[in-house]
């Protein structure tokens, strides 16, 4: 009889959910979005995304390999280190990189991604512990990086014909920038229904159809992945507090209407969805979790009404830096824990 003992923190939950299932499904709720950036962008959308996730994976592994000494004593141990890597393995490292490649423009060179993804994962996730142990999203970060160590401004238009070679795509700032800027999209006004289904809309591979982004969103809910109402606050909040801002512009009215343009543009959907909801870089209390996500679309609307840019990624990296002061001032309700009644007052 096994007479281990396993101390872990409580509350302990049996549960036969796993870190790889979960992941599983995030990948499960990505591949509309995906499929759609390939169908609107082409080829060039292919080769970002299999390059970020083949970056992903193997950075992965050469840190793992080198880690636990998979080249000492002449690669003695190489075999078992390798077993035990793919025994560990929980798809983490295939979501950030698939999730990268959904936040970049397709414009992008095949080397500016690879770097990306490689130090999204040896720097934010590997060397901080790797799963569960990173202060920060990597995809979120590594697509920080290449913003600035690129300058990744430069957009094409989604498009249901993007293999033909004769194609004249629209190449410029995305659509949020021109409602940021001058109250209409790089390329015109843009529709609700082109602003839905992304079609013509300038913006990053996985980013621009809101359809597939919806259906992802819809599969993590249902699968009890993520809470329903979290990409809904930050989504919400942030439209409502742009269309105020854009109101005190000298001359503005308040115009409702703005709410749909600001809410289905830029990144803040897929922002959303799938990066604002990680469950590590995140609070672990509902209250915390309010506070957070409050905190996300305030940001998010101040900084895109001052800097006419998407700061998407920017936002969720200074508030993931944030969670751990959150954690610890507004304190979770311990498993198991009842209030205790106040005392009655002495005659009664």
């Amino acid at each position: 009889m096994d007479n281990t003992i396993v101390i872990s923190t409580p509350p302990h939950v049996k549960s036969r959910r796993t870190t790889r299932g979960i992941m599983l499904d995030v990948i499960i709720a990505l591949l509309p979005a995906t499929v759609a950036g390939i169908v609107f962008f082409g080829w060039q959308a292919a080769v970002l995304i299999i390059t970020s996730v083949l970056t992903a994976v193997i950075a992965e592994f050469v840190y793992y390999f080198i880690y636990n000494g998979g080249f000492k004593s002449k690669c003695a141990n190489a075999k078992a280190v390798c077993a035990n890597w793919l025994k560990q393995f929980d798809y983490t490292s295939i979501v950030t990189g698939l999730i990268l490649a959904l936040i970049v423009p397709s414009t992008a060179h095949w080397y500016e991604i690879l770097i990306g993804s490689a130090l999204a994962i040896i720097i934010v996730k590997m060397l901080f512990g790797g799963t569960g142990k990173n202060l920060v999203n990597p995809a979120a970060a590594g697509r920080v990086i290449m913003f600035l160590s690129f300058s990744l401004t430069t957009y094409v238009a989604a498009n249901f014909d993007p293999i033909s070679l004769d194609s004249e795509l629209f190449t410029g700032a995305t659509n949020l920038s021109g409602w940021l800027l001058g109250g209409e999209g790089a390329s015109g006004h843009m529709e609700w229904i082109d602003l839905f289904l992304g079609t013509g809309l300038a913006g990053c591979i996985g980013e621009t159809c809101k359809l597939a982004l919806i259906i992802g969103y819809l599969y993590l809910v249902i699968r009890k992945v993520i809470k329903w109402w979290q990409p809904v606050l930050y989504v919400a909040l942030s439209a409502f507090l742009s269309v105020c801002m854009a109101a005190t512009v000298e001359g503005a009215t308040f115009d409702i209407s703005l709410f749909v343009d600001y809410a289905l543009s830029g990144g803040l959907m897929f922002g959303a969805i799938f990066m604002a909801t990680d469950y590590v870089t995140s609070p672990k209390g509902i209250y915390g979790q309010i506070v957070y996500y409050v905190a996300l679309a305030v940001l998010t609307s101040l900084l895109r009404f001052y800097t006419k840019i998407e700061v998407v990624s920017f936002v969720i990296m200074i508030m993931n830096l944030i969670v751990p002061l959150i954690d610890t001032y507004i304190v979770r309700r311990p498993f198991g824990y009842v209030k205790p009644k106040k005392a009655e007052k002495e005659g009664k």
